[in-house]
């Protein structure tokens, strides 16, 4: 999932804890594998183990930012063949 700031950064980073909090949710579920805030910060890059996407708008939909309108997402489907994750 590949997220776009809707909000200046600084309104972003008012909700950012709570968006902390539920990425680590999905880590205790075993869905998270890498997250982390685009250079610069327009938004960020949150990958999730999801077969459909479906699947990954639905573990999506509680996220903060979602919640309170400060991001979208864009579901971007990848399949590893090489490299660390492949």
């Amino acid at each position: 999932m590949i997220s776009k700031y809707l909000a200046p950064v600084d309104e972003v980073d008012k909700v950012r804890e709570e968006h902390l909090a539920f990425l680590d949710g999905l880590i205790q579920r075993g869905k998270l594998v890498i997250a982390g805030r685009q250079d610069p910060p327009v938004g960020g890059l949150v990958m999730i183990e999801a077969d459909t996407e479906a699947e990954a708008r639905e573990l999506m939909a509680d996220d903060p930012y979602i919640k309170q309108g400060v991001a979208e997402y864009t579901a971007t489907g990848f399949r590893p063949s090489l490299g660390r994750l492949a």
